[in-house]
């Protein structure tokens, strides 16, 4: 997985996880791509710190995920949704007002999780 990815799902899944300091720091390390020295600058802490802060949190938001698997479970649950998808396109028999409903149904569950 591209690590721009998995860092993004990571904090998804684990973010609430971290104290209010390393979120708003790793958050804007991650999504708004803020550079060592914006985050120093802006937080005070030097860059140093702020990297040390970034791969502490990267550590930790692993470690959940390698004792939690929530990712893993979660791309398990999708991909299998959506080979029930492609079933239920190609399955003939089925009308196509409970294809459509069952698509839904699947769509819906995807954006639940």
């Amino acid at each position: 997985m591209d690590k721009i990815i998995e860092r993004g799902m990571l904090f998804d899944f684990y973010g609430e996880l971290l104290t209010d300091h390393q979120k708003n720091i790793y958050s804007e390390a991650v999504y708004n791509d803020l550079s060592l020295s914006e985050l120093s600058e802006e937080t005070g802490i030097s860059r140093q710190g702020i990297h040390d802060l970034i791969k502490r949190c990267d550590r930790q938001l692993s470690e959940y995920e390698d004792k939690l698997k929530l990712i893993e479970k979660f791309q398990s649950i999708k991909k299998k949704l959506k080979e029930l998808e492609i079933l239920v396109d190609g399955d003939n028999t089925v009308d196509s007002s409970l294809k459509l409903e069952l698509k839904e149904g699947f769509n819906k569950i995807i954006e639940d999780l």
